[in-house]
């Protein structure tokens, strides 16, 4: 069929369907590489790791520094949710009895000196609180991750490039650095993220991470500025409703950011909508790092959006123009195709009814009522007579048998003596006695 199909096309023809078929296969590459760039985010996709039911959801909250926003405040905001999630009976499904229903942490911008009996420098510092590095799966080199719950506040973790400034290594978990003169214990030593977005982001130089309170007391703070929070959605948009509502923010001083749903098909197409006016901000927000990286990444996902679009527009205009041509080609009409599906409409419906009363048929039947007869069977037909058998070949006859001879011929045998008879009582025993002796006379001659 496509062999004739294909011979019925001519060279111009073949040429505008391969070409329509490679620009839907090239449509769909750019979709699946989207894709892979937006799963390759670790900061965005915090509720697929949290819940694989897809029942949580990942908000992002970042403030103005005019916003007010404290280390107390978060806390009065996490206890307001425990609360509305009881009375909600929004419960955890694990089966882990210390499973928590959410995770949160936050973060503020800011500098540091960090001094070592080697070296001493000035980095970009991460304050952060709660669980950071939770959502933040950086790459270690060597060591391990602190969190901002630790009683403990004297943790820091490096980049490699400050690890290798102030101690000529990266293995150097353990060690101490000074913040002002007071010791801090190195916790671990990470690889920073590099590329264009990257620098371009903010991590053109090192950055170290430590506790909150480090940084707004040994440090320069410039405000906390970022709330992450992964938590239950049990419908779509309620997370972040709720956090819009109770984080107790003015609107015009924080900007609410779903991460779980930003990369979606749908999220794109409104990115694209507001082409233009996206870079319009006019709130004073510095976006932290991570989140300019993963706006760039958005912009490009908007971007091959538009090429896959114009890929796929390029066959769908072919077969418009096909569908135009067969409908003038058409040796049909309009009412010609209405009658034809009535047409099946009513045999459709003739159908449903036969089978309608089949079954009443045979539901009154099996209630008692006499069956309908039977259609007579088809006489069978005649078998074809078989072919007659060969006559079987006749016996060859037998021999004739010597005559037997005769009993007359035998030699006869002396008789036996008789016995004595035994008196008989009786003048009938006397009279049958003379009547046997005179038998046995006459056999002897």
């Amino acid at each position: 069929m496509l062999k004739k199909f294909m011979q019925r096309l001519s060279g111009r023809d073949i040429v505008l369907f391969g070409s329509g078929l490679a620009a839907l296969i090239f449509g769909f590459i750019l979709i699946g590489i989207g894709r892979h760039k937006a799963g390759s985010l670790d900061t965005q996709d915090m509720a697929a790791r949290w819940a694989a039911n897809g029942r949580a959801s990942q908000i992002s909250c970042f403030f103005s520094r005019e916003s007010g926003i404290t280390a107390d405040s978060i806390i009065s905001f996490e206890h307001a949710l425990d609360k509305a999630l009881e009375e909600a009976s929004i419960v955890s499904e694990s089966e882990n009895a210390n499973a928590r229903l959410w995770a949160d942490a936050y973060s503020a911008m800011g500098k540091i000196t960090i001094q070592s009996n080697r070296a001493s420098m000035e980095v970009q510092a991460v304050g952060i609180g709660g669980d950071f590095f939770l959502f933040h799966p950086l790459k270690l080199q060597s060591g391990s991750y602190f969190s901002g719950n630790d009683v403990m506040k004297d943790y820091v973790i490096l980049d490699e490039d400050a690890a290798w400034q102030l101690f000529g290594s990266n293995d150097i978990a353990g060690q101490y650095i000074t913040i002002r003169g007071v010791p801090h214990i190195v916790a671990g030593v990470i690889e920073r993220e590099e590329g264009r977005l990257a620098k371009a982001a903010g991590l053109q130089s090192s950055v170290a991470y430590v506790s909150y309170e480090t940084l707004s007391e040994y440090g320069t703070d410039y405000g906390l500025n970022t709330y992450e929070i992964v938590m239950p959605n049990p419908v779509s948009g309620y997370a972040k409703q709720y956090v819009a509502e109770h984080i107790g923010v003015a609107e015009n001083e924080v900007e609410i950011v779903e991460n779980s749903t930003r990369y979606r098909l749908s999220s794109l197409f409104k990115l694209l909508m507001q082409f233009g006016t996206r870079s319009m901000n006019g709130k004073a927000i510095i976006y932290p790092y991570w989140e300019n990286i993963a706006r760039g990444n958005e912009d490009i996902l908007g971007l091959l959006l538009i090429f896959a679009l114009l890929f796929f527009l390029y066959p769908a205009v072919l077969l418009l123009i096909v569908l135009i041509r067969a409908w003038k080609r058409r040796t049909w009409t309009a009412r010609s195709v209405w009658l034809s599906i009535r047409d099946k409409i009513d045999r459709l419906r003739e159908r449903h009814w036969a089978a309608q009363k089949r079954r009443k048929e045979k539901k009154s039947a099996g209630a008692g009522e006499p069956k309908a007869p039977k259609k007579p069977k088809k006489p069978k037909e005649p078998k074809e007579p078989k072919a007659p058998r060969t006559p079987k070949k006749p016996k060859a006859p037998k021999e004739p048998k010597m005559p037997r001879k005769s009993k007359e011929s035998k030699v006869r045998k002396e008789p036996k003596a008789s016995k004595e008879p035994k008196p008989s009582k009786g003048p009938v025993g006397m009279q049958k006695q003379e009547q046997d002796k005179a038998e046995d006379s006459l056999e002897l001659l």
